[in-house]
């Protein structure tokens, strides 16, 4: 932005349209920076239990705050699905089934879900066609939580990097492949839910 400020056009239009870009841009990181302030005031008053499913989340590797804060806002608590199969059929990341008899065939994700986390599960999950790394802001955002949460982040990386590039390299469309590895991500987010819940209750 500060490279930005000092162009300058010969016309009088062109400097005009250059000058009211740079003021759209700095209003929208205005409008983002106090969205994210009332944000973190909102997190003070919920529930410890919701505060520590969001901390555990962003564990995982492209789950930052907002992320988190989001799935825990779309789903409330996500211990109340037994299984991870359940969480990930609530999000309509799920193949879609016609079957008859003895034939099985899947076509594409259901999407009759929650199409916000579905959303943010995508986002967070192109991270993963990256090879595990312990890098610098995953591990700032990693102090404090126990080692199980640490341990199931960890799991994660391997897990769904090596879910990735098998699909891909058997000619899978990437997209298709993130969306699959979406899917996956849901359940260790599940598994960090159900984690964190159990240290909650042991040190009551």
């Amino acid at each position: 932005m500060a490279w930005i400020k000092t162009q300058h056009f010969e016309h009088a239009a062109q400097e005009a349209t250059l000058v009211d870009y740079v003021t759209e841009v700095e209003q929208q990181a205005a409008r983002i920076e106090r969205l994210e302030r009332a944000i973190d005031d909102v997190m003070v008053q919920v529930p410890e239990k919701m505060r520590c499913v969001i901390a555990g989340l962003q564990a995982l590797r492209g789950v930052a705050k907002m992320t988190a804060v989001t799935v825990v806002a779309e789903l409330g608590d996500l211990t109340r699905f037994q299984r991870p199969r359940q969480l990930m059929g609530y999000s309509g990341a799920v193949p879609s089934e016609n079957s008859s008899g003895d034939r099985v065939q899947r076509g594409a994700i259901t999407k009759t879900g929650n199409a916000h986390l579905r959303r943010v599960a995508g986002e967070a999950a192109w991270s993963y066609t990256k090879r595990p790394s312990m890098y610098g802001a995953l591990r700032k955002r990693q102090e404090g939580l126990s080692e199980e949460v640490k341990a199931i982040a960890w799991k994660a990386q391997h897990r769904l990097h090596g879910r990735y590039w098998r699909l891909t390299s058997r000619g899978k469309v990437k997209q298709k492949a993130v969306t699959a590895v979406a899917r996956e991500l849901l359940g260790f987010m599940w598994a960090i839910a159900m984690q964190c819940e159990r240290e909650r209750t042991a040190t009551r």
